[in-house]
């Protein structure tokens, strides 16, 4: 995964902490570049849960940032992180671009409910926690109740799991999804 790099996007709170240090720590040791996008430059709060964790510093935002520069997109959840970003025109843009170049994107947990703001879920088949299961429904999207699902059906490949506790599965799938596509 030498030279891979790839987009965590994420808004300037409520992200799971989890969610982002699992992936962003599993790019890394398969030798990939994780860079930090964000709605506002600065830093990032984390979250366990509902308690303050970590911050994290912003490599890029999302008015600077060009999809072309990346391999593909990891959306961390937590609730309070895709509801803000799913009110941004701007970061709905820049995920719309992964899918409009074919790059693969990885969503766990809530992220998938700014997937569903991007109408990027009709036609598709996903996971995700529980909760988003109507409104995945509701935006045309077939919902399953499984570890990780690898969706190949669209433009690009999606790659979707449930709650911190799939990460290991997560982290396996579009590790080897994001190699394939930049092979």
């Amino acid at each position: 995964m030498t030279d891979v790099r790839v987009a965590f996007l994420m808004a300037p709170e409520g992200v799971e902490q989890i969610e982002l240090t699992d992936p962003w720590d599993a790019l890394l040791a398969a030798g990939g570049e994780p860079r930090l996008i964000s709605t506002h430059g600065g830093r990032i709060q984390a979250y366990n849960h509902l308690d303050a964790a970590d911050t994290f510093a912003v490599d890029e935002t999302v008015d600077d940032a060009s999809v072309d520069d990346y391999d593909g997109l990891v959306l961390p959840g937590g609730v309070a992180n895709p509801d803000a970003l799913r009110l941004s025109s701007r970061a709905l843009a820049f995920i719309n671009g992964f899918f409009a170049t074919g790059r693969p994107v990885a969503a766990i947990c809530h992220a998938p409910w700014t997937l569903v703001e991007a109408d990027a879920v009709r036609g598709r088949t996903l996971t995700s926690w529980p909760s988003l299961k109507t409104d995945i429904r509701n935006a045309g999207g077939s919902w399953v109740d499984e570890q990780v699902v690898i969706d190949n059906n669209g433009p690009n490949t999606l790659i979707t799991s449930r709650k911190p506790g799939d990460l290991p599965a997560f982290d396996e799938a579009f590790l080897a999804q994001f190699a394939a596509a930049t092979s």
